[in-house]
């Protein structure tokens, strides 16, 4: 039998993570996919979640590493219920409740604590069918002061205005709605309003009208949703505005303290928080698959010449793979739990992180998910009839697309790197310009490529480099995990216990 570090370490028992665990373990018989849950009993399965109160609405700022941790749990589980409830609880915790904690006041906490007590749901309605994370956060729905009426009238002005892809949009007692704030003719930009937008009967608020997304190919026990607004008027104290607020005048003004955070940077660290969360959860998915192929391959005997009687384990390539997945995954874990703890007094703090650790974060979450997705594919082609067994794990792997693309393309965030590492070369001017991509200027050597290649052709050249792009990229991605990571590996092997080296 081969050992492999691919499966999740062991969690300690007792104290509360004993307490979660006793609590969800339900949910690989209520939520098991082949039972088809409908959005209905996942909804109350998580309403059951929050008025427990095991984990709090305000963890993420009080308590991060039990948001963390409790994401941690629920991701063990996702090869057996696949990704719904888990999208479920980041939206609940971290999107919707993580938003009002971080730019709300007073009464907005109040408003959370009666939601955990009646064990109601909220929804994050930031992504459009033509704008949300991928373009910068730029959104198209408005909110705008009506100073005759004293509130603000939420409106989508055109269908690619939407709110697409909304989880747990279409069963949410409240919503987090991101617009366009304008004021006196002015617009201020993205700002966010917490809003009811269903009753104690179920009926939807005025002006709100949503459905369903239809069915995907996995996690259909998670509701998404289209919502659009057709000027709902919203009191003025829906404005979460703890760092800027409009007066009963109708006065829009940044408030005193603020210390020069943008109301639009703190929704965007709910971003960063759900990145790190992901990330985690594509790399624990790929050890759990990983352990459960391994289980198998331990007991499965296979014929041999001369009447011996191997394992499956024992076939080289795939006794190699569980070696390398091992490491590799075991890297990564070590590079989350790192990222988990710079993270967490930020959240507390309520401080903006520095752009520095924004690239590592999204370094992490490109690269936790593709070397996730590489490593299942080839296990996949190396355990013969498994791979097709309900039951085994494999069914459900586009998990590992959900992660691939939720709270940030993968695409779209290696562009975003390209391009800002582009455009600090550029106000280096550089005397010269390397004539080789030599093992040290190899990222020089593209971003010169790739001026070049901008300066005759302009888009159109970026884009017919998209292979130099994306290659600067990868080099960026393991150059912000490799410096974030120096002096923080676990012991004198380094983070994978077997003589240091890159996160990979």
């Amino acid at each position: 039998m081969h050992t492999s570090s691919a499966a999740a370490p062991a969690a300690p028992a007792g104290g509360w993570e004993a307490s979660f665990r006793a609590h969800v373990a339900d949910l690989p018989e209520t939520l098991a996919p082949q039972r088809s849950p409908s959005h209905a009993v996942a909804a109350g399965r998580m309403r059951k979640l929050v008025q427990s109160g095991l984990v709090r609405h305000t963890d993420v700022r009080d308590d991060p590493e039990r948001f963390f941790g409790a994401h941690a749990v629920l991701s063990e589980l996702a090869t057996r219920i696949g990704p719904g409830f888990g999208i479920r609880f980041t939206v609940q915790f971290n999107l919707f409740a993580g938003t009002i904690v971080a730019t709300g006041e007073a009464g907005h906490l109040e408003l959370l604590e009666r939601m955990q007590q009646r064990g109601q749901l909220g929804c994050f309605a930031l992504t459009e069918r033509l704008a949300g994370v991928n373009s910068g956060l730029v959104v198209e729905t408005v909110a705008e002061w009506d100073a005759q009426r004293a509130c603000f009238v939420l409106h989508t002005p055109h269908d690619g205005a939407a709110k697409n892809w909304i989880s747990q949009g279409t069963v949410a007692d409240y919503a987090v709605v991101v617009a366009d704030l304008r004021v006196g003719g002015k617009r201020r930009g993205p700002h966010a309003f917490v809003m009811q937008i269903r009753g104690e009967s179920g009926a939807l608020a005025r002006g709100v009208s949503l459905g369903d997304m239809g069915d995907k190919t996995i996690g259909n026990d998670l509701d998404n949703a289209w919502i659009r607004f057709d000027r709902v008027e919203l009191p003025r104290g829906a404005l979460l505005s703890r760092y800027a607020a409009v007066s009963a005048e109708g006065n829009y003004a940044t408030r005193p303290g603020a210390g020069g955070v943008a109301n639009i940077d703190m929704i965007g660290q709910r971003l960063y928080t759900g990145r790190i969360v992901i990330a985690e959860s594509a790399v624990i998915f790929a050890q759990s698959l990983f352990g459960a192929a391994q289980a198998y391959s331990d007991a499965k005997r296979v014929w041999a010449p001369g009447g011996a009687q191997p394992t499956l384990s024992d076939v080289p390539q795939l006794a190699a793979l569980y070696r390398e997945a091992g490491a590799r995954l075991l890297r990564l874990r070590e590079l989350l739990r790192a990222l988990r703890g710079v993270f967490g007094p930020l959240l507390k703090e309520g401080t903006v992180p520095p752009a520095s650790l924004v690239n590592v974060v999204a370094a992490a979450k490109v690269r936790c998910i593709e070397t996730s997705i590489e490593l299942c594919h080839r296990l996949k082609q190396e355990v013969g009839s498994f791979a097709l067994m309900a039951g085994s794990g494999f069914e459900r792997i586009d998990y590992l697309q959900c992660c691939k693309f939720a709270e940030g393309d993968s695409r779209i965030l290696m562009q975003k790197m390209a391009r800002d590492r582009v455009a600090a070369f550029r106000k280096q001017q550089p005397q010269q310009q390397p004539q080789a991509p030599g093992a040290a200027g190899e990222e020089a050597w593209l971003c010169g490529r790739l001026l070049s290649a901008l300066a005759s052709q302009g888009q159109a050249g970026w884009d017919g480099a998209w292979e130099d792009v994306y290659r600067l990229a990868d080099l960026l991605v393991q150059r912000y995990m490799d410096e974030f990571m120096e002096g923080r590996v676990a012991g004198p092997g380094g983070a994978d216990g077997g003589g240091g080296g890159s996160i990979v």
